[in-house]
């Protein structure tokens, strides 16, 4: 019984050993969280790629970064968290950027005046998805067929409404979705959805597992009425997806891009601003191993398409690396 009692006393001390060297590790971490999208883009998978580029390279204080990747509902959603403070970072398309800081759009509520740039990404392809059966030529045909423009959260809804008017077009003349872009690529296999509006890196993982079971087609995105909205959102770019980026697409296709800005707020330590800014951009060929759209990460634009305040960490190290007098 002595020897019961003395075993069950000597996993209690293990234990609360292991209690206290578990607080003590988590003591010697700075925990930093970076808010992505869906599964299905772009976002989430290079944000875990991010995270584990910033754990192995930022100390804070002698002390080491926890960085995490956790999914969300992509920019708008992610722009809303930053300004209550819920997250210390968040991936971010140039627009909404702009907006939320200008209080404009799906921000009329309220500007999001302390949301503050660590820096550019890599631009985000718009790539309007359709069966190659769909009978969908060209935008206008969307007319009376449904469309998703993302999850609620999404970018994809202020730029389908861009698109509907350079086009003659209102939102009730087409049935609009709001799924994710891996649920509308499941309702587009299904035949429960036309057409799905998907912004992100390319290869897209949601794109190229519909295009692996089924004939797809681009819309294109070019012309008159697609010049007119560059007029009216400045951040968009006439970009040309490759031929041959998903199966059976055969042929070039001309669309547009927007870049996507890793974003935080002012209540951000300037000293984890300065570390995770470091980490990210002095490892870049990292990320261009590791993810596809990685090697569009460079210091050479990391200030590309920012026009809200940078993080003055993140201010400091591009000074230091002269992209700033």
């Amino acid at each position: 019984m002595k020897l019961k009692f003395a075993s069950l006393a000597l996993a209690a001390g293990l234990i609360g050993g292991l209690a206290l060297s578990s607080q003590a590790d988590a003591q010697q971490r700075v925990f930093f969280g970076i808010a992505t999208g869906g599964t299905g883009g772009t976002y989430y998978p290079l944000g875990g790629m991010l995270a584990q580029v910033l754990s192995n390279n930022a100390v804070i204080d002698g002390k080491k970064l926890a960085a995490t990747a956790e999914t969300g509902n992509a920019s708008v959603a992610n722009a809303k968290l930053l300004g209550r403070g819920e997250i210390e970072s968040a991936f971010i398309a140039a627009d909404i950027l702009d907006a939320a800081y200008k209080g404009e759009n799906q921000f009329k509520d309220g500007a999001v005046k302390n949301i503050r740039a660590l820096g550019a990404l890599y631009p985000e392809t718009v790539q309007l998805i359709v069966r190659a059966d769909s009978g969908v030529k060209k935008f206008a045909d969307l007319k009376g067929k449904s469309i998703s423009s993302g999850s609620p959260g999404s970018g994809q809804w202020q730029l389908l409404g861009d698109l509907l008017e350079v086009h003659g077009l209102k939102r009730e003349d087409v049935k609009e979705d709001f799924s994710s872009f891996a649920q509308s690529v499941d309702k587009i296999k299904d035949g429960n959805l036309i057409a799905s509006l998907i912004t992100a890196g390319t290869p897209t993982s949601s794109v190229l597992d519909l295009a692996n079971g089924h004939a797809i087609s681009i819309v294109p995105l070019a012309g008159p009425e697609v010049e007119a909205l560059k007029k009216k959102q400045p951040y968009y770019a006439s970009v040309t997806l490759a031929a041959d980026t998903y199966k059976g697409q055969t042929a070039a296709v001309e669309t547009l891009a927007v870049m996507a800005i890793w974003a935080s707020h002012a209540e951000l330590s300037d000293e984890v601003a300065y570390a995770v800014v470091k980490a990210a951009y002095e490892n870049t060929e990292t990320l261009a191993k590791v993810h596809t759209q990685g090697k569009n990460i460079t210091l050479a634009t990391a200030l590309q398409s920012v026009s809200v305040p940078l993080h003055p960490g993140a201010e400091k190290f591009y000074r230091e690396k002269g992209l700033l007098k």
